[in-house]
């Protein structure tokens, strides 16, 4: 007997159908995977499993009656928990409080912190997860907060979790946490909705697999047995991907970028690296390491204490983000949510909120131009939308990713283009389409930064690769000396052995 159970879901926005008559079924105790390119259709389909959204035809089931969510509150009082790929947290508030909100013991009126505290040590013991439940969420980081939002899913006897990307922001280790306790909730006969674009942890997790694409239901898989990687991809995008990195030797010219003695709060200490006209250098570390730190010094949102920053030769202050991008300087944070986007604004917005000036004349504005270089950049990244005014916040991670390169790329003069986490949580399509828009930018004479936390991407896509370990670069390496175990082995604290990292 199936346990959950989508029948011909359909769902349809302004211009654009999101879901077509889509269908599968669930067993009770089983991690149940669900792939697609961005866009396909996956965060609707969880948005309507949650309440959040409401299908316009077809039914849920969840153990042989049909569910009818008037709210996430409905869904999460039936067991249904969503964990979302964008973490929906309360920043001023401890992770205690965040983990018991809606659900306070309350004795006289009044919430009984020391049984709160108590209940919620518990719960985070039993799942392994090692976090200071006194800590307000906006002191820690993405992977800490990540974790936090999975322990909501413990918290509460759910019947169906959701998880949206889990591990885009974990450290192996945190990773290999998740693991187990997604193996510890399917021995409970918890169904596993695992929606993420890693292959490999879906092939190692997952016991079914539905693949998404363009809205509709493209196939399902009751096993992974005989199913391949290869088979899944096509699936996915419609074609075969044979070399997601794609890879293409250039030449590089002169020093763009001179990073001398440069230090900070989260520095241990000072750093100092080049990067050339035409090279992709990237900076790999464990989290915690210093590396999206150290991006935010170049691009003066923290500020230095120290150290010198050069662009083509001539030192610049770049004391705050206007100063860095005047002087050619950009940078996408690896936080889109907080960050990035301008969230309740439409894409043509967020492309042009940086470069507005230059539609700007005699102080009026250009409204001409703006849309056109909305439209150009549209259609130059393939952004998936029906149209140019759609907000951003209904736009997949991936689409998100571009609109976002897209204003950076509408700048005029722009020398070093730093990219944080340039994939997280971005369909292997989109990959090959960014990092093919890398290799373009590069061969342009535009010094490219990668910060990754995954490996093969930056040993995939770089020319060279600096590794950070506790605040301090602490290796480098050309293409030519690329190797995992020794990059893996600089970026350890202990230099021990790659095998430690999930220890």
């Amino acid at each position: 007997m199936s346990f959950l159970e989508f029948s011909n879901i359909t769902k349809t926005y302004p211009g654009v159908k999101a879901l077509s008559d889509v269908s599968f079924r669930v067993e009770k105790g089983a991690v149940h995977g669900l792939m697609g390119e961005n866009g396909a259709g996956k965060s609707t389909l969880i948005k309507i499993l949650s309440g959040d959204q409401h299908a316009d035809a077809g039914e849920i089931s969840i153990d042989g009656k049909v569910q009818a969510y008037a709210s996430t509150r409905n869904a999460f009082d039936n067991g249904v928990i969503v964990i979302h790929q964008e973490l929906q947290l309360v920043p001023e508030l401890t992770v205690a409080e965040n983990l018991s909100l809606g659900r306070f013991p309350a004795s006289g009126g009044v919430i009984a912190r020391r049984r709160m505290l108590d209940d919620v040590g518990a719960k985070l013991k039993s799942a392994g997860i090692d976090i200071d439940m006194r800590r307000k969420v906006k002191t820690l980081s993405i992977g800490e907060r990540q974790m936090v939002e999975i322990a909501k899913a413990v918290m509460l006897d759910a019947r169906v979790i959701a998880l949206d990307e889990p591990t885009s922001s974990l450290s192996s280790r945190e990773s290999e946490i998740l693991f187990a306790l997604i193996d510890r909730l399917r021995g409970e006969g918890k169904v596993i909705i695992y929606v993420s674009h890693r292959l490999d942890e879906v092939f190692r997790l997952c016991d079914s697999l539905t693949v998404l694409r363009d809205g509709k239901l493209a196939a399902h898989h009751t096993s992974l047995k005989d199913v391949t990687r290869d088979q899944v991809v096509a699936e996915m995008v419609g074609r075969e991907i044979s070399d997601i990195w794609g890879f293409r030797p250039r030449k590089t010219g002169e020093v763009r970028l001179k990073v001398d003695g440069l230090s900070g709060a989260r520095l241990r200490t000072p750093a100092s690296f080049e990067a050339r006209a035409g090279e992709i250098v990237g900076f790999f570390g464990l989290i915690g390491a210093g590396r999206s730190e150290l991006m935010r010094l170049v691009f003066g949102a923290d500020p230095r204490s120290g150290g010198t920053i050069a662009v083509d030769g001539k030192t610049i202050a770049a004391a705050s983000p206007h100063e860095a991008i005047r002087a050619g300087i950009v940078l996408c944070s690896e936080d889109r949510k907080h960050d990035g986007i301008i969230q309740g604004r439409s894409i043509e917005e967020n492309i042009n909120i940086s470069s507005r000036r230059h539609h700007t004349r005699f102080g009026v504005l250009n409204r001409a131009s703006e849309i056109a270089t909305a439209e150009t950049f549209i259609k130059k990244l393939k952004v998936r939308t029906p149209s140019r005014r759609q907000d951003i916040v209904n736009l997949s991670g991936g689409n998100q990713q571009k609109v976002i390169l897209g204003r950076w790329l509408s700048e005029q003069g722009i020398r070093v283009l730093i990219v944080d986490e340039p994939t997280r949580g971005i369909d292997v399509g989109a990959k090959s389409e960014i990092y093919e828009l890398l290799y373009q930018l590069a061969e342009g004479g535009m010094a490219i930064v990668v910060v990754s936390s995954e490996l093969p991407e930056v040993m995939g896509i770089c020319d060279r690769i600096l590794v950070m370990c506790g605040g301090r670069i602490s290796a480098e390496l050309t293409r030519g000396q690329f190797a995992e175990k020794a990059i893996l082995a600089a970026a350890l604290p202990d230099k021990k052995t790659p095998d430690a990292i999930a220890s």
